[in-house]
């Protein structure tokens, strides 16, 4: 052949090659976000939790075997609301960058003896000031916003199964009632879980919830897996829609409407007088009544919780002492704090006592609502049925439950309700009533 049609071949072979490397799509790696192999980056623990309000009975376990983790346990109806309660495990942490995957999918290697089962579900979070309290009130309530949700299901068989949940179905917005989204990802994009969210997770969640009935979940590995890309596509680039980046450049924005604090009505209040106005650790700012419960719009946090009938089978929100605008133990005294009622200023808790602050910390965070032992409660202030678990003050202001757990008695109180000033105090607004020493 001619020196010329050598060339000519040459030419056309690299032509060829140019293409084919233009039009071979460039496949991202799946980015491993929690696992059992002893990985630094990647071994979180986890922390089981269950639902505890009003006596809630479901109860589950977390275990670690050597290369992955197990949930175990049953959901079963709460008592007094006689609705499914919940059991999850929660890992809190510093997780890889995941953002090169925001248009495809978390990634679950699990199986089950349970795969029947209706209410598995995961959560992220992700640009949450108080991940804790965002994963228990899934945006309903103020400075919730940032924990992302989505349902999943497992199929059956002995073996491991790799089961995909697009991260287009999450959604920050959910009941903490059902766990239900309330706004999909596709009608709100602030509801979206970005490639900027996904780019510094905090928080890991294995939920059962929502439905009644056993659970055994094993988890080998929770990755992010990027898109597969189109076979004729150019070199990947992984965007974000214009809606998801204009929601995530947009800040949100808390709005508190205004109100004339009511009392409840009548036939529903409970309580010896009006919430004092200026309660205590922030609690005044919650001027909404964030509960399930229909009241009016007028009626606060602290009245709903603390002085109407209605709200009885219900607490304040879990963690709501972690909300940033509440952040309880940055308003803790020096050495131990009295708690007073938020109506009628009587002392009811005083802690730690009898245990360190560390101690009084871990106990709280580990129920999600502050949490006293025996030498911290004033007695002559607080009544206790024991038989119900309701607890409330001396002047009737409705406080928390009695909930004893492997440590003995425990009283878990709203905080709404023992934020108040002490009775006779320029800032106290309750009816005078006789404090207990």
């Amino acid at each position: 052949r001619s020196r010329a049609a050598l060339k000519m071949l040459a030419f056309a072979a690299t032509v060829k090659q140019v293409l084919s490397t233009a039009t071979t799509p460039t496949v991202l790696a799946s980015i491993p976000l929690v696992t059992f192999d002893g990985e630094k980056a990647t071994t979180h623990e986890f922390v089981e939790l269950n639902d505890p309000v009003m006596g809630g009975r479901s109860s589950g376990t977390w275990s670690v075997m050597p290369t992955f983790g197990v949930m175990d346990g049953e959901v079963v109806d709460v008592p007094s609301l006689q609705a499914p309660g919940f059991i999850k495990a929660a890992a809190d942490g510093a997780f890889p960058d995941a953002a090169s995957a925001s248009a495809g999918a978390l990634e679950l290697e699990v199986r089950s003896t349970t795969p029947q089962y209706a209410g598995f579900r995961v959560s992220l979070a992700a640009g949450a000031v108080a991940p804790p309290y965002s994963c228990a009130g899934g945006g309903s309530i103020p400075l919730s916003r940032g924990c992302y949700k989505a349902k999943f299901s497992v199929p059956a068989g002995d073996g491991w199964h790799a089961v995909s949940v697009p991260f287009a179905s999450f959604s920050d917005l959910w009941s903490p009632a059902t766990g239900e989204h309330t706004k999909e990802c596709s009608e709100d994009a602030s509801a979206c879980l970005t490639a900027k969210k996904l780019s510094s997770l905090q928080r890991v969640e294995l939920w059962a919830e929502g439905a009644v009935g056993k659970v055994h979940l094993e988890l080998k590995s929770v990755s992010a897996v990027p898109a597969a890309p189109h076979p004729n596509s150019t070199p990947l680039l992984t965007v974000s829609s214009p809606a998801a980046l204009a929601a995530a450049a947009a800040p949100a924005a808390a709005t508190t409407a205004s109100r004339t604090a009511t009392r409840p009505p009548a036939p529903f209040g409970t309580c010896s007088g009006a919430v004092q106005k200026q309660l205590r650790f922030g609690i005044s700012g919650r001027e909404q009544p964030t509960v399930p419960v229909p009241l009016p719009a007028t009626e606060s946090l602290a009245e709903a919780v603390c002085c109407d009938n209605r709200t009885v089978a219900y607490a304040e929100p879990r963690f709501l002492y972690q909300a940033p605008d509440i952040a309880l133990y940055s308003r803790l005294d020096a050495g131990v704090t009295t708690f007073f009622d938020s109506v009628c200023g009587l002392p009811l808790f005083r802690a730690p006592l009898n245990r360190s602050l560390a101690a009084f910390k871990a106990d709280t965070d580990e129920h999600g609502w502050p949490s006293f032992r025996t030498a911290e409660v004033v007695a002559a202030n607080v009544v206790t049925d024991v038989k119900s678990g309701l607890v409330s003050s001396r002047c009737g202001t409705h406080l928390g439950s009695y909930l004893p757990d492997g440590a003995g008695p425990r009283w878990c109180m709203d905080l709404s309700c023992i934020a108040g000033s002490p009775a006779g105090s320029p800032a106290s607004q309750g009816t005078a009533v006789t404090a207990a020493a």
